[in-house]
């Protein structure tokens, strides 16, 4: 009797684990455009147009390789509309008793999909071997620590992989050099442009289909330039290694004006859905430094955010739910402002970081945390409308990435877990990091008053209304001894200022 095999949007690799069980002569392979993903938040359009067109492209690269595909697309007449209803149809329709199916990335699915064991059905789970760091192995490195910590995960995939090491010792003496990577560029020095894809025929029709059916969804679908294959993305991969990571170490922190990929490497958008896979990548970039393409710092920094960071995060997301989504350590109650979503606000960087989302459905690491999360944390925006609002607007954005970032490193919401102090900051670390604040209607030089940058009063009163909870962090130790030498008049200016300027959004 033939197994269905089910291949998620996320799962676009003709490696991935199901696959590996697969019968071409007799078993089915399903994918599915379904609304019920495409509406759970009202993603980006250029999201949905990533995933779709790279999902048919991906279901004829397997019909041409010779196995049996049944490809539902969004608007056939017989689509049910969810994962977990077309399983069964299809499951029923080809006689079906076995559903196999590499373990989702994200906690709903995973839900959604396992009640499919109160049918008829047998479910078999296999474990997604794309990640270099199974979710058991991070269980049991992580279960004897009451604040784990990304750095000392990282050294461990260090060694454990052989990455930059030489021998027991990390590559360079250091095993982490981010502090070479915080330069600003000089004035007139112009990144050069990630690699740009024109649409065929597929991502045509993809494009038609998405301005159809999801025409009041955030974001400009067009232009349309993101790779949508394997060919593609690793076109993209040597791209970024042979042209932009020479640079990447020095300038990954900086921010510039109408310049919203700097040299970062848009890999992301491929490593989620499955066109690339993590080894693949470090091993280039470690090349790369072998070779003496690129210094010690920029592969050393953009290796650490796949093996350490982002392999940290998918553990920490699966150690943590589902109960990991409902952290408030703070009790932040306010409403996320309405300007998140058009752009309209006199704060330059914030307009500069929404404005670019809008336009690419990207924004950098540096750009999503110390602006617009630094913002949702000093204001006190709800977790949960944070949440969504960043799983809704980047093409990159799946729940086992976004959540933990934007629970325990964005906003502090779990209490420290994560994190080992909250990720705020005043106007300054802008205005060092970026030119945003020289064309502002604020200026960072004032510290409160009508003219006075937000982020600066919001930074102090943020400290001064979580001192019961902050204060004995002894990383923020230095912070509050400044914040307790303020007079009473200027903390009455600050607390006032922000207030005000809280209402006022």
């Amino acid at each position: 009797m033939p197994s269905l095999i089910l291949i998620l949007g996320d799962q676009l690799n003709r490696n991935i684990s199901s696959l590996k069980k697969a019968n071409k002569h007799e078993d089915f392979i399903l994918m599915c455009e379904v609304s019920a993903e495409a509406t759970y938040v009202k993603h980006h359009k250029k999201k949905i147009a990533l995933v779709l067109s790279a999902m048919r492209h991906f279901s004829q690269e397997l019909t041409d390789a010779g196995y049996k595909v049944i490809y539902i697309k969004l608007d056939d007449k017989s689509n049910t509309g969810s994962l977990e209803s077309e399983v069964q149809r299809i499951a029923k329709a080809k006689k079906c008793s076995w559903v196999i199916i590499t373990h989702p990335g994200e906690y709903r699915v995973y839900e959604n999909l396992d009640s499919l064991k109160n049918s008829n059905l047998e479910i078999q789970w296999i474990e997604d071997d794309r990640f270099m760091c199974s979710r058991n192995e991070f269980a049991d490195w992580v279960k004897e620590k009451k604040q784990p910590r990304m750095e000392n995960f990282y050294r461990y995939m260090r060694q454990k992989h052989n990455i930059l090491m030489r021998g027991k010792q990390p590559e360079g003496k250091k095993w982490n050099f981010d502090k070479d990577n915080r330069k600003t560029p000089k004035n007139g020095e112009i990144p050069s442009k990630p690699r740009k894809f024109k649409p065929d025929a597929i991502t045509n029709e993809i494009l038609s289909l998405v301005e159809k059916n999801f025409s009041d969804h955030f974001g400009d679908l067009e232009p349309f330039e993101i790779a949508v294959t394997r060919k593609q993305a690793l076109i993209a991969l040597n791209h970024f290694i042979n042209e932009r990571l020479v640079n990447f170490g020095d300038y990954q922190d900086a921010m510039l004006e109408n310049e919203p990929f700097m040299y970062h490497s848009l890999l992301s958008f491929y490593l989620n859905i499955g066109l690339l896979v993590p080894n693949e990548i470090i091993v280039k970039a470690q090349q790369a430094y072998e070779n003496g393409h690129v210094a010690i710092n920029a592969a050393e920094g953009f290796i650490r955010q796949i093996l350490g960071w982002r392999e940290y995060i998918r553990g920490i997301y699966w150690h943590k739910m589902p109960n990991y989504s409902n952290s408030n350590f703070f009790n932040a109650k306010k409403q996320l402002p309405e300007f998140f979503w058009n752009g309209d606000t006199k704060l330059n960087c914030l307009s500069q970081c929404i404005n670019e989302t809008k336009n690419n459905a990207y924004a950098h690491h540096i750009q999503r945390l110390m602006v617009l999360g630094n913002f949702c944390l000093l204001t006190g925006i709800q977790p949960k409308q944070v949440n969504e609002w960043y799983l809704i607007v980047y093409a990159d954005a799946f729940e086992w990435v976004e959540l933990p970032n934007v629970v325990g490193m964005i906003l502090f919401a779990d209490g420290g877990y994560l994190a080992s102090k909250p990720y705020a900051s005043g106007g300054a670390y802008i205005n060092k990091m970026s030119n945003y604040c020289k064309t502002c209607h604020y200026k960072v030089s004032e510290k409160t008053g009508e003219k006075a940058c937000p982020f600066n009063y919001l930074y102090w009163n943020f400290l001064d209304k979580h001192r019961e909870k902050l204060s004995s962090n002894q990383r923020l130790t230095m912070v509050y001894s400044t914040l307790n030498k303020m007079g009473h008049e200027r903390l009455s200016d600050i607390r006032s200022d922000a207030k005000s300027f809280i209402r006022s959004i």
